[in-house]
């Protein structure tokens, strides 16, 4: 994880970093627009570009991320807590290629695996669902 969004850098802002193709930096900008609009915040339109001809509207994660999956979320999980496929496969007592295949989308993440990825990684079995 990007030491930015580890630890917070003042008082009243966090420093968040995204590496996002290209092609989709403006939705996702207008995405984060929104999100700060939704929550009120004064700072609302410091990332809004100016004239653009959708303003205002919201983006489902789907529009944002079309190629985006659970595996995404476990890959992320892994990362956050600084585990090898390996390690996390043997805390859960699978196969390394399992988590790798389930990472890449080519191995479905059913609820009682979801369940035993969760408890692993300390957080709700539902993000892998």
């Amino acid at each position: 994880m990007l030491e930015p969004t580890k630890k917070q850098t003042t008082e009243e802002f966090t420093d968040l970093c995204f590496r996002v193709p290209a092609v989709h930096a403006d939705r996702i900008r207008a995405v984060v627009d929104n999100i700060l609009a939704l929550l009120g915040g004064e700072d609302r339109g410091i990332l809004a570009n100016e004239g653009q001809d959708e303003e205002g509207r919201l983006y489902s994660i789907d529009e944002v991320f079309p190629n985006f999956h659970p595996g995404d979320t476990l890959k992320g999980a892994r990362l956050m807590h600084e585990l090898t496929q390996a390690k996390l496969a043997a805390m859960i007592g699978v196969k390394a290629s399992h988590i790798s295949e389930m990472e890449k989308g080519k191995r479905p993440i059913g609820k009682e695996m979801a369940r035993r990825l969760a408890k692993a990684l300390s957080t709700s079995y539902q993000v892998f669902l």
